[in-house]
């Protein structure tokens, strides 16, 4: 137990057997239950569980079960569907026999490696503001070069699109999580329906937390240095597939949606420095009267304004200072995989969680 609480542990698992050793075995023993869900790998996944399930009983410590992943219903997204099968068991409703049923929740993904106090400091952040989700967003890999480009916009842009003082606001109706780190109260989520109503949902935490927050209850959404994704992007390709395939998904299908994100990027964050560079050569050139001046420092403050806001995602990734300047470039790339987002709808491409083609919501 934690703080007095019983709490479970669900890890949905595809193709994971890089990390899955080191993320189970650095669950905390305090917790009650370890439930562990093969998704129906075809790696060394469901050996490697039934390994760590066997030491687990063999050593004491935090029962692990392995929850053999079944087909996917219809209506049902890949990942919520693992989730479902991982709450079921530890709300009593699988299988197995089931003990005293746990006061929290806590999803996390098989490549998210936690201090050993992380999960003490959600349970008590839960309890200290009656929360019925507390969720931190895992630190990315950052190592690579274009890992060090991309991941920290990712963060920054998400952060705009779902600011995280309106999310912590009751009063907001904006709601979002970190699908890496997704400490639920068992009793608001039962409260709600489970998972059911949002059994479709390809940004599984988005929803839910949305769904909490539509019925009456207070989250929290937060950074974190503790909890680590160790999943890597090594490629433009590889980062642009994990902008590409949610991105037209946040924007609800809209077209018109679409079609503000795409003007808001290019007038926020291109605009400024286009007019700025602009302004400078007509000056240079001799062509620049008092409106290309005007317009070069309105386009040199706007530069200016958003490279400050960007600083603190760059000190929390421990990256230079000297890279905000260039976040207009990297926004261009994102202008180009939201497109590209709508783009792969419109085509028909799958969306993939973990490589594996899902059905659309």
């Amino acid at each position: 137990m934690l703080n007095g609480k019983r709490i479970a542990v669900v890890m949905p698992a595809y193709n994971a057997e890089k990390t899955l050793r080191t993320t189970v075995e650095e669950i905390p023993d305090l917790v009650d239950m370890r439930i562990l869900v093969d998704d129906n790998s075809d790696d060394g996944t469901g050996e490697i569980a039934a390994e760590l399930g066997e030491k687990a009983a063999r050593e004491g410590g935090a029962p692990l079960t392995v929850v053999k992943g079944r087909p996917r219903p219809e209506g049902w997204a890949g990942k919520v569907w693992a989730m479902a099968q991982g709450w079921a068991e530890a709300t009593g409703r699988g299988a197995a026999p089931a003990g005293p049923a746990p006061d929290y929740v806590l999803f996390t993904d098989a490549d998210i490696e936690s201090a050993p106090h992380a999960l003490r400091d959600l349970v008590r952040g839960a309890q200290a503001d009656d929360r019925a989700l507390v969720s931190q967003m895992a630190l990315l890999r950052a190592e690579t070069r274009w890992e060090r480009v991309i991941v920290p916009a990712f963060v920054y842009f998400f952060a705009q699109l779902y600011p995280f003082r309106k999310v912590n606001d009751p009063r907001s109706g904006t709601a979002a999580a970190a699908g890496g780190c997704m400490l639920v109260s068992r009793a608001a989520l039962l409260a709600a329906g489970g998972l059911e109503p949002i059994k479709g949902a390809l940004i599984d935490d988005v929803a839910l937390g949305t769904l909490l927050k539509r019925h009456g209850n207070r989250t929290w959404l937060g950074l974190t240095t503790d909890i680590r994704s160790v999943r890597p992007y090594p490629s433009l390709a590889s980062l642009w597939h994990m902008i590409a395939r949610s991105a037209y998904v946040q924007l609800r299908y809209n077209p018109l949606l679409l079609a503000g994100t795409i003007a808001g990027l290019l007038l926020v964050y291109i605009a400024p420095p286009a007019g700025a560079i602009a302004a400078l050569v007509a000056v240079t050139a001799g062509a620049g009267g008092a409106l290309a001046v005007s317009a070069g420092i309105a386009g040199l403050a706007g530069w200016a304004l958003m490279t400050v806001s960007y600083l603190p995602m760059l000190r929390l990734y421990r990256l230079s200072p000297l890279r905000a300047p260039g976040l207009p470039l990297i926004a261009v790339l994102y202008t180009a995989m939201t497109a590209d987002s709508a783009r792969r709808h419109y085509s028909g491409r799958a969306v993939s969680w973990r490589g594996r083609a899902a059905d659309r919501a």
